[in-house]
């Protein structure tokens, strides 16, 4: 027997928590995977993040309704990756499975999931869609974009694999999550221990609610994941600088050239104008990738938490009311 613990982060969640919920409710109990393994979902660990609606009056009904339900709370919002780390950190099964709150994925692929891992001896397994993603077109090329810039970036495949729908090994998944640091992108820290990652088909369905990703959290999301995908993103740096300085020295042997034939260097204040602009804005941009690598590194060393867990707010001092005449 299997027994799996599903984090579920929440910044969202009043309206598609109580179906999510009623759909792992029928894997609660011992069930068969597709290749035969035998399996039980134990836990599901809805872990809220402070968002702007009422999920927090939601979880608290979903634990009451539910024996598997275990509410984590974190004492404000710490984005999505540090809020699941946060719930692999508590979670308590063999395996631990991720998912998104809007019910875009379906629980009745874990057992597919488990499947892979077990066939290939793999600790992590990816969710790999059999269907596009139910966004925009826009968005589904800027997520692929996105993904295989980074690859280009590290030199490897491995962001293209990347999903929120995720089973990695118990011992794994907890491990990260005690010493991942503070800004760290999460799938960026399961790849420094887990090995090779698998894959496993999954259906992708139509999100219980429009998304929560505005286009500045999708392009902080992008840039976490660069700064923490290695130093390559330095290494492109120093290389802008020698290609420019050998585009400078080509364009010095240029104009002593001309100088030496005909002894007249040929005037071009535009040219001239659009090299200062060019490499003034390299050397600035060069500085602020330095200068993220320095605040992630800052931020680690002065001790930041990723996440901290508390108690219900609404059960401690800060839920208490004020009686009249007190």
């Amino acid at each position: 027997m299997h027994t799996l613990s599903v984090v579920v982060p929440v910044y969202r969640g009043e309206l598609t928590l109580p179906k999510l919920m009623a759909e792992l409710a029928s894997y609660t109990t011992a069930f068969e995977t597709p290749a035969g393994n035998w399996a039980q979902v134990r836990e599901a660990l809805l872990v809220f993040d402070h968002g702007p609606d009422e999920s927090a009056a939601v979880i608290r009904q979903l634990a009451n309704e539910h024996e598997f339900v275990r509410p984590i709370w974190l004492s404000r919002n710490y984005g999505q990756h540090a809020a699941t780390l946060a719930g692999m950190a508590s979670s308590g099964g063999d395996w631990i499975a991720t998912l998104d709150e809007d019910g875009q994925y379906d629980p009745a692929d874990l057992g597919g999931f488990l499947d892979v891992a077990l066939e290939q001896g793999s600790s992590l397994v990816y969710a790999a869609p059999v269907n596009q993603a139910p966004h925009g077109p826009i968005r589904n090329l800027a997520s692929a974009g996105a993904k295989l810039t980074v690859d280009l970036l590290v030199g490897g495949h491995g962001a293209r694999r990347y999903q929120s729908f995720r089973l990695i090994l118990g011992e794994v998944g907890r491990s990260v999550a005690a010493y991942a640091g503070s800004g760290v992108y999460l799938d960026v820290a399961l790849g420094w221990v887990a090995g090779e990652a698998a894959t496993a088909p999954a259906h992708l369905r139509v999100e219980g609610r429009s998304s929560g990703y505005s286009t500045r959290r999708l392009l902080s999301h992008f840039w976490r994941l660069v700064l923490t995908s290695g130093t390559r993103g330095l290494r492109f740096v120093a290389a802008m600088g020698v290609i420019v300085a050998v585009i400078g020295a080509v364009f010095a042997g240029y104009v002593a050239t001309i100088q030496l034939t005909s002894g007249r260097v040929p005037e071009g204040w535009t040219s001239l104008m659009v090299v200062l602009l060019l490499t003034t804005g390299m050397i600035l941009f060069s500085l602020g990738v330095v200068a993220e690598y320095i605040g992630v590194a800052v931020s680690m060393a002065m001790g930041r938490p990723l996440y901290l867990i508390v108690s219900d707010p609404a059960e401690g001092p800060l839920g208490r009311k004020r009686e009249l005449g007190g």
